[in-house]
Order: structure tokens, then sequence, then C-alpha cells
């Protein structure tokens, strides 16, 4: 019996389905979105701070392969 009113006061799947969209959309709106400006500054950040990293792999990878190359005597 008791599972029977558990049920009845539980809302159904869609009311809760909206309840959540509710409160989504609700937070949704408290952010503090970036400028169009600071979002173009950031990405111009990131995609310099990419390129650097992948200069310095690429460095790295290519001393191991030239010091490999002296090793083992293929290369040089």
């Amino acid at each position: 019996m008791s599972e029977v009113n558990n049920q009845a006061k539980k809302p159904g799947f869609w009311k809760r389905l909206g309840m959540k969209f509710k409160a989504m959309f609700s937070e949704i709106k408290k952010v503090n979105w970036p400028t169009f400006k600071k979002t173009l500054k950031t990405t111009g950040v990131v995609f310099i701070v990419v390129i650097f990293f992948t200069l310095i792999i690429f460095g790295a990878d290519s001393l191991l392969s030239w010091l490999l190359g002296l090793v083992v005597g293929i290369g040089g």
C-alpha cells in the first residue's frame, strides 16, 4: 500500500522532465557570457599555446630521432 501512496505523490515523467528543463534554462540565464572580443582574444591565446607546444614536441621528436639514428648507426 505504501508503494501506491509513493507513486501517487511522485510527479509524472513529463512533468519532471519539464521541471528539469525549466531549471536548466533558469541556470543558463544566470551565466555571465563573455563578449565577442574576449572570446576572440582567448581563442588567439589558445591557438598560440597550441602552436608553441607543437613546435616543442616536434623539436624533441626530431632530436630524439636524430640521436637514435646515431646510436643505431643508420642516421647522421
